[in-house]
């Protein structure tokens, strides 16, 4: 399929150019053909749809480096308590009232509102990961999946396989939209042996690891307690920076801890909203970026935030940072918006295909409408989107060449059947409110 986007101001986040006030973005197939000033363009691109982009902002799609799709069935159920209270008496004696093929449909419904949101790739940790993948390939989104692994128990073993399977069944699939990583959940959940096994199944994959890391003051007390290390020394010297890691958090790190992360090309995913909401403390972005590591945003779970907004996430990283340090000039919008876009892509390990729009690259495009109050008056566009920019805004939203949704309409999913089947699990594992 040929889409012709036209008459639309475009920031392309390429190396190069900043963007174009009156351009256009012609895409073939899979693939941005064209990008530039519409005057320049060749007309005779034969194009199967034209999209008029009058009064929108052309952009690369929102990365969302890490969530738990499936867990959205948790939203607004669990609030206003610590995290390992959270997990323990709230969130995983409920998980055991899942069943795998509900994962499908909560994760539809967490990829329903992300493409809303102008998300067009995710990164996911979780278990039932198959049905999460159909999920993503039956709704066109691009994901990279790791099922969460834990142990020893009963199902530890069960869990490494099921994590080989995905990688098996899925890497590469969905026209390509789908990569696989593995996914050891932390440090207080994986015993030192299960972890060297999760490391030994990253290497035999060629895999990436994702992994949640340094979230809460007592999680790092207790590694030094067991190990003598933080967090960050512990995996270091168990040899889990050497394979390609998504680091989930990293709130609370010393500054030989960053020194690590920037020495082994560590991937941070600063996830501030969750991190606020569940008391555990505020990472220090602006030290991070400022120290060279690359930083991306995700949003945590549905459960636990309660939204999946990379627009609120982009709001907050800047607002946080400034505050906290008592500092108006750190993480300037340009920054946070860099963090939603190439910085995911580096983390998800797509920087060479997805993160910003160039002939070549995957057409990952989102429209945002600029007809709202909140834009007016004009200035920086990026400074009113980090600021002052609402989900709402995303008009169209397209991924490989796709149409996902179209003047805030889905067209790969029936969101009314996904609410109710949704509602249908809600009440069978947790009665009726």
């Amino acid at each position: 399929m040929k889409i012709l986007i036209k008459n639309v101001h475009v920031i392309s986040m390429d190396s190069g150019i900043a963007g174009y006030d009156e351009g256009c973005i012609a895409v073939d197939g899979d693939v941005i053909a064209y990008i530039g000033r519409e005057e320049q363009f060749q007309q005779d691109f034969a194009a199967d749809r034209v999209i008029d982009g009058k009064g929108m902002l052309a952009l690369p799609g929102f990365i969302n480096a890490h969530t738990h799709s499936a867990m959205s069935i948790f939203r607004g159920y669990a609030n206003d308590i610590p995290l390992m209270e959270w997990l323990r008496t709230r969130i995983w004696p409920m998980e055991d009232r899942l069943m795998p093929e509900d994962a499908y449909w909560l994760s539809l419904l967490a990829i329903a509102e992300m493409i809303m949101s102008g998300v067009t790739a995710f990164a996911d940790m979780y278990m039932f990961m198959d049905q999460t993948a159909k999920a993503a390939a039956q709704s066109g989104i691009r994901a990279v999946l790791a099922r969460g692994l834990q142990g020893p128990d009963p199902k530890a073993e069960q869990r490494l396989a099921e994590n080989r399977r995905l990688w098996e069944e899925w890497n590469g699939e969905a026209e390509g939209r789908i990569r696989v990583m593995v996914g050891p959940h932390a440090v207080y959940t994986c015993s030192r042996e299960y972890l060297e096994k999760c490391i030994n199944l990253a290497r035999e994959l060629g895999a990436g690891i994702h992994i949640h890391l340094a979230e809460t003051r007592d999680e790092v007390e207790e590694c030094r307690r067991r190990y003598g290390r933080t967090p960050v020394e512990y995996l270091e010297e168990a040899g889990l920076f050497k394979h390609h890691t998504i680091a989930v958090h990293c709130v609370h790190l010393t500054p030989g801890d960053m020194d690590i992360l920037r020495n082994n090309n560590v991937h941070v995913v600063h996830c501030p909203v969750s991190n606020l909401k569940l008391g555990s403390g505020i990472a220090q972005a602006a030290v991070l970026v400022d120290k060279g590591i690359n930083v991306a945003l995700g949003t945590d779970s549905a459960s636990s935030n309660n939204c999946l907004s990379i627009m609120k996430e982009m709001n907050f990283a800047a607002l946080l940072s400034k505050g906290i340090n008592e500092n108006p000039t750190l993480l300037p919008a340009r920054q946070a918006f860099e963090m939603a876009t190439i910085n995911g892509a580096k983390a998800l390990g797509w920087e060479d295909e997805i993160g910003c729009l160039d002939v070549g690259r995957k057409a990952d495009i989102i429209l945002l409408r600029q007809d709202g109050p909140h834009y007016h008056p004009a200035a920086d566009l990026i400074t009113h989107l980090v600021y002052s920019g609402r989900d709402s805004d995303v008009d169209t939203v397209i991924v490989n060449g796709n149409i996902l949704m179209e003047d805030r309409k889905l067209t790969t999913i029936d969101l009314e059947q996904v609410c109710h089947k949704v509602e249908e699990i809600r009440t069978r594992i947790m009665g009726r409110i």
